[in-house]
């Protein structure tokens, strides 16, 4: 078998020769006169030498190898015995450039810092080159403020940053108070804001401060390309101006002729000298339609700005007498300056192109470098994987944002290891899909030469794929009530004690199982921060003269939070843990000073990831304000009842029937229907005798029974029962219920005819129970207002089953609250308690 490799595009005169031996002993045959290619329709052809060449230009592209077969004539025309084969393998035209890489480069989110090239080389065709100077550029403009960064409101970014407290933000999200940008195009995204020249905003006044002092801090992010028209006129970004009579630029910040402007004109009466009071400076990127973050740092008569993280000195200072004082109030505007004066009718002029997002001024102080680092860092850029394994022999250089990184070298070998560690890292937990564009590009120098031979760039993308949403869940306590004197009190009522806030998040897995199909499953919680929580008033706000919201601010202390209260709720904002902000919802009060008047409030809270991206459920609670009609009825009440444990909600009537147990809601709720058992009177000694032994069944109940704070169901109608004992076998109450009925009907009689033995034996009921204390002599159950009397009947019998209960509804409405008037209540007593039933309601036994 022959083989030969030819280079693509070229014709060969002898790509191979092949030659056969004859063995005849005759010089006539024993020559051979001819060979012949077998194979057909191939570009190739042979002489009668053996010699082998190609008919036309062979392409790599099309075919990278040929396999032909050749035979051979003696001069007797006699042909080979075998024919051979002939391998002609075609390689490309040798081409500078890189090799061995991916136009697509996939990114999952959570996978840390990926190679881009891990089998990249160089090809140089041999070339003598003494040095490589390699540029590899990630291009993130089109993705929110110039990079994947984390969209923050400005506040939260600024706290997590460490920055000083007090920016005033000049550009916020359009809301009730702050309603001076709702006009103004926008990208609700990033709170982008858009001026295209027609557009301006009024800050209104006592937003930020008359007179600014010799320091402060004016911060912005802006896009901004070369200036309309032939002649370029100013472009205000900020600018505060006298609102009427004259038209004076008290400060201003502008762009004019891709120059960025500080203008700062100080007060006659401040100073009577000649001083700074214009700042130039003259950079590329003010109209490359590119984001950057700008940072003016004043600390009079010294003006530096910051771009991008670096230092910039102005070139230019132009000095200027102060303005005369007057009386006349300044105008401070966005995107554009109030022309106050010198015209017919005020108006905004020196209108801004491009975009804005983040403006804030910060009177009496400046921001550090550190902290101005931080607000303009980029989630996403390029990293190098093991700085240390690239030797001495490659430079690198990274531009501040970690965007473009610059590599030379004078071992290509060397280049190719540092290209392959070039990663992309993307550190944020919901980084923003789509692509993220790379060039490559490369000079190389031969000796001797400047640049020999010519590398073409490499262009490929980094397709960042969608994270997973996360489901942000609050859950808790969604009703409780409580006592007025509660909400009254000093600290008032804690509105969420157990409040959760939970993060999860569905990811698709992929099943072998079936066929390959794809099954989503719920992963365990996730962690991630959260910017904002309100707790918002449902219904009429908060009446500031009987009711608030509060809220200690030391629970805010060693936390990135902050908070703002209104009537309309409490809002807790800043870019922080979930378990943060569930410490402080569960420190927030609701405190009512009037409460006669207020029987229930409603509040709803949401919560929110990436300024409003990702929001959790609504979550609704009902708070109820339970009223006495008597004070010293219930402080009697509290010395006798003992509190039981918080039972879950009743939804409906048929499942509080079955789902009462030992432990029942106290009476101390609301104006209630109280039905007292009267103890036959000849008996009495007998009734004694089962209390005490009660008391002796129940001693191990009534220890660990709890005196804490009521967390009850909404209802409005709560049913007290005092049989004044306790029935504690079931069996045992069947047994004694004929003796019961008999002892009722004689009851009856002897009410009538002993009245002064019955008042002898309330006392000593009363003192029997102001004796036994806080034992567990109550029976509670919890009721639906809205359940009508005759399922309040069911309710007694199954709770007394040893006694005959009758209920005679003589009202055609259900039972309701609060009464409509003292007419509708009639009174029990027993042991000297105070009861009421409503619309007339009979009850017997």
């Amino acid at each position: 078998m022959y083989k030969a490799t030819v280079t693509e595009g070229k014709i060969y005169d002898s790509i191979l020769q092949v030659e056969a031996i004859d063995e005849d002993c005759s010089p006539q045959y024993s020559q051979i006169c001819n060979y012949e290619i077998v194979t057909t329709d191939v570009p190739f052809a042979i002489d009668r030498n053996g010699n082998i060449r190609n008919t036309e230009k062979l392409n790599y592209d099309k075919q990278r190898r040929y396999e032909i077969m050749v035979t051979a004539f003696d001069c007797g025309q006699k042909h080979a015995r075998e024919d051979v084969l002939v391998q002609v393998n075609v390689k490309p035209v040798c081409k500078p450039g890189w090799q061995d890489w991916n136009k697509r480069i996939e990114y999952k989110p959570g996978s840390g810092s990926i190679p881009l090239f891990p089998s990249i080389h160089l090809e140089t065709c041999d070339g003598p080159v003494s040095s490589t100077h390699t540029t590899i550029e990630l291009q993130t403009n089109h993705i929110g403020k110039g990079c994947d960064r984390e969209t923050y409101s400005e506040k939260s970014l600024q706290k997590l940053c460490g920055a000083s407290s007090g920016a005033i933000d000049l550009l916020p999200s359009p809301s009730a108070t702050t309603n001076w940008t709702a006009g103004l195009l926008m990208d609700n995204n990033d709170i982008i804001f858009k001026f295209d020249g027609k557009q301006g905003a009024k800050i209104p006044d006592g937003i930020v401060p008359k007179n600014l002092t010799d320091q402060f801090t004016i911060s912005l992010w802006m896009k901004h390309g070369p200036s309309p028209g032939l002649r370029a006129e100013k472009e205000t970004i900020l600018c505060n101006s006298d609102k009427t009579e004259m038209n004076r630029h008290h400060y201003a910040l502008y762009v004019h002729n891709c120059r960025l402007v500080f203008l700062l004109r100080k007060d006659f009466d401040q100073a009577d000298t000649f001083r700074p009071a214009e700042f130039h400076w003259k950079l590329d990127q003010i109209c490359d339609k590119e984001w950057h973050y700008y940072v003016v740092n004043v600390e009079f008569p010294v003006v530096t700005l910051y771009m991008d993280g670096t230092t910039y000195e102005p070139y230019l200072v132009t000095n200027d007498w102060p303005i005369h004082p007057s009386h006349i109030a300044m105008q401070l505007t966005v995107g554009a300056c109030w022309q106050g004066g010198e015209v017919t009718k005020p108006r905004f002029a020196q209108y801004f192109h491009g975009s804005l997002a983040s403006l804030t001024i910060r009177p009496g102080k400046i921001e550090s470098q550190k902290v101005i680092s931080c607000l303009q860092a980029c989630k996403e850029g390029l990293d190098i994987n093991s700085l240390e394994s690239l030797g001495q022999g490659v430079k690198y250089h990274f531009n501040p944002s970690q965007s473009v990184l610059v590599m030379e070298g004078d071992d290509i070998e060397n280049i190719n290891r540092a290209l392959r560690k070039v990663s992309y890292i993307n550190s944020r937990q919901f980084p923003t899909a789509g692509v993220r564009r790379l060039k490559v590009s490369s000079k190389v120098q031969c000796f001797g030469e400047d640049v020999c031979i010519n590398i073409p760039d490499i262009d490929a993308y980094v397709m960042v794929l969608q994270a997973n949403e996360p489901k942000i869940t609050i859950s808790g306590m969604d009703h409780f009530a409580r006592p007025a004197a509660q909400f009254e009190s000093e600290r008032g009522v804690i509105l969420l004690p157990d409040i959760r806030i939970v993060s999860t998040v569905t990811k698709t897995e992929h099943s072998k199982k079936n066929d390959g199909a794809n099954k989503p499953v719920v992963l365990e919680e996730m962690l991630h921060d959260l910017d904002f929580c309100d707790v918002l008033v449902s219904g009429a706000e908060l009446d500031p003269e009987q009711e608030c919201l509060e809220l200690d601010r030391t629970e805010l202390q060693g936390k990135h939070l902050d908070a703002t209260n209104s009537t309309a709720g409490y809002s807790i904002y800043g870019a922080d843990t979930m378990h943060n902000y569930e410490q402080v919802l569960q420190q927030i009060r609701y405190r009512n000073w009037y409460t006669s008047a207020t029987f229930e409030r409603k509040f709803r809270i949401k919560c929110s990831e990436l300024n409003g991206h990702y929001t959790s459920n609504e979550f609704n609670l009902e708070v109820n304000i339970l009223h006495s009609t008597n004070s010293n009825y219930m402080d009697h009440v509290n010395k006798v009842i003992v509190q039981p444990q918080f039972l879950q909600s009743i939804h409906h009537p048929e499942e509080s029937i079955s789902t009462v147990h030992n432990s029942v809601v106290p009476s101390v709720a609301t104006v209630v229907i109280v039905i007292c058992v009267s103890v036959l009177i000849f008996i009495i000694a007998v009734g004694v005798y089962r209390i005490r032994t009660a008391q002796q069944h129940s001693s191990t109940d009534n220890e660990s029974s709890k005196e804490n704070e009521m967390d009850w169901d909404d209802s409005a109608l709560t049913i007290t029962v005092n049989p004044m004992e306790k029935y504690e076998k079931p069996h045992r109450a069947e047994e004694e219920s004929e003796e019961e009925d008999e002892e009722e009907e004689d009851t009856t009689s002897a009410e009538s005819d002993e009245s002064e033995e019955e008042d002898d034996e309330e006392e000593e009921e009363e003192a029997i129970v102001q004796k036994r204390g806080k034992q567990n002599l109550t029976r509670y159950a919890s009721y639906r207002a809205w359940a009508p009397l005759y399922t309040l009947q069911l309710f007694l019998n199954k709770l007394l089953p040893s006694m005959t209960i009758q209920v005679l509804l003589c009202h055609s409405k259900p039972l309701c609250y609060p009464c409509d008037s003292p007419h509708n209540q009639s009174r029990i007593h027993l042991s000297g308690l105070v009861y009421m039933t409503q619309h007339g309601a009979v009850v017997s036994y």
